[in-house]
């Protein structure tokens, strides 16, 4: 066992991480979806144009996608605990600040801070709870966390909808109120501290990153309402490609990097930060556009439309954690690959039945066999990442695949929404299906490319080899308390021994 994994289990254990963990994680990635349902009432009571209120979920997800790796940094250098900490400190205030804004205005200002505490504490969540579990466990506990995860981005709309119908959308922001206040304490009493490399904040790293990442997503969000052609949209996707392929040759030259570009390298590593983007993309444009069919379409009111959808996005918590276990006896690449085809299968078979009169029994075996596949990716997913690095790169390698999955949820809402103006439009019931059956058809192309990449993976090998690259990794690892600078060759050396024993 390592010495932060003792030091976990010493002062909280794996169920208080776990606790923990899941629940900040939930909050943050409900905010990604919530406010959707909510957006006519908002308008309703502060005003605003269109573009107004697409950036009270712009904004969030903005900074949340730029902040990620730098949130991870921060928490690698200066303690994840205490920047974990902050960042749900940060979110809570935000939150409450969101639910009492007087106008848009201030309202979108809320959710960009929300963004920032969400980017601060998401990545740090699963070092924490690595941090916290015995290796032989982390497959169970990651598929709990990844169920928790799964249905909150998922459910997203319909908790927006419900709470705004029943309730007022004031309670969308107040719900993170109370989690975090409870969160807060049990964070400081029941949780370890831990440390990542230890090297200096890279700061041109920093801003390569943070800079290359605010201009592709800006574009992505900005692009389906100002069109693809806008000036501005067109300088954000250039600038921002440009900064982030100088970030790829620096990190390739820099001592000590914020991102390695080695740790890519590793087939491990590469295969499923990509399954993550293209199934971030596939299943963000898909319930983007789903949600609003159910209602615009076929008349569901926005609990109603939530309800029918539990098939889909209640799935993860029923097969997530079974599916955490399976990883843990046959490896994650299956499970993961399994899972993204299942859900290309099922985004497929929806634009198959889709049609303006569609009922529900035609629906429920899409929403099923989706269900099921988002489920069995998210559970071994983390474990894939986790274990592709050294323990000390944790922290980073859980910023960098959140930073990616962001950037392909962005994608996806506008390549999708793109491809739907294209085909169809908001005129007519027929013409919203005409728009929408090419898009999911798109979704699901996508979604099977994720599964090819996860092949990529390479096979898990014996558990007692992977045991024994976990004690030399943890022997190699810096002091909890005074962290120093990595050696360059022993991690290449270590990443390939990871690389055959990764599940």
């Amino acid at each position: 066992m390592s010495q932060q994994t003792a030091q976990g289990a010493s002062r909280g254990g794996a169920a208080w991480a776990l606790v923990i963990t899941s629940v900040a994680g939930f909050m943050a990635a409900l905010d990604n979806l919530v406010v959707t349902t909510a957006l006519p009432s908002i308008r309703k009571d502060l005003g605003g144009a269109l573009g107004d209120l697409e950036w009270t979920v712009s904004a969030y997800t903005l900074t949340f996608a730029v902040l990620l790796m730098f949130g991870a940094a921060l928490g690698d250098r200066f303690g994840r605990r205490r920047l974990f900490i902050a960042g749900l400190t940060v979110f809570t205030g935000a939150s409450a600040a969101a639910a009492m804004a007087p106008g848009i205005g201030s309202l979108i200002a809320a959710r960009a801070v929300q963004g920032v505490g969400a980017a601060v504490m998401m990545p740090l969540t699963l070092t924490l709870l690595t941090a916290a579990v015995p290796a032989a466990k982390r497959g169970m506990m990651y598929g709990i966390w990844g169920a928790v995860n799964g249905l909150a981005v998922a459910s997203g709309p319909l908790i927006g909808g419900s709470l705004t119908e029943h309730v007022s959308w004031h309670w969308i922001f107040w719900l993170n109120v109370p989690l975090g206040l409870v969160t807060l304490p049990l964070a400081r009493l029941r949780l370890a501290e831990s440390y990542g490399a230890g090297a200096r904040l890279d700061v041109p790293g920093t801003l390569l990153a943070s800079g290359g990442l605010f201009g592709i997503v800006y574009g992505l969000v900005r692009g389906p309402s100002d069109g693809w052609t806008d000036t501005l949209v067109l300088t954000a996707l250039s600038a921002g490609g440009a900064l982030l392929t100088g970030f790829v040759l620096y990190s390739a030259r820099a001592a000590s990097p914020m991102l390695p570009m080695r740790l890519f390298r590793s087939r491990a590593f590469a295969g499923i930060n990509a399954a993550s983007l293209l199934m971030f993309l596939g299943m963000f444009g898909s319930i983007f556009l789903l949600s609003q069919y159910m209602q615009g379409v076929l008349g569901y009111s926005p609990t109603e439309a939530g309800l029918r959808m539990l098939p889909w996005t209640g799935m993860p918590m029923l097969v997530a954690p079974v599916a955490g276990i399976l990883s843990d006896r046959v490896g994650g690449r299956p499970v993961v690959a399994a899972g993204l085809f299942l859900q290309a299968v099922g985004l497929g078979y929806m634009a198959a039945v889709a049609t303006a009169h569609a009922s529900y029994a035609a629906q429920l075996p899409a929403l099923v066999i989706s269900g099921i596949g988002m489920a069995l990716y998210f559970a071994p997913a983390a474990n894939l990442v986790m274990s592709s690095v050294r323990p000390q790169e944790q922290g980073i390698a859980s910023g960098a695949n959140n930073a990616l999955r962001e950037v392909g949820g962005a994608l996806g809402i506008a390549v999708m929404s793109s491809i739907f103006s294209a085909r169809g439009g908001y005129e007519s019931a027929q013409s919203f299906v005409d728009g929408l059956r090419p898009a999911l058809v798109t979704g699901s192309a996508v979604v099977a490319l994720a599964a090819v990449a996860a092949l990529v993976i390479p096979a898990r090998r014996s558990a007692a080899r992977l045991a024994a690259v976990d004690g030399q990794a943890s022997a190699t690892a810096p002091e909890s308390g005074a962290p120093e600078a990595a050696d360059v060759e022993n991690a290449d050396v270590e990443n390939a021994a990871l690389e055959t024993t990764v599940r």
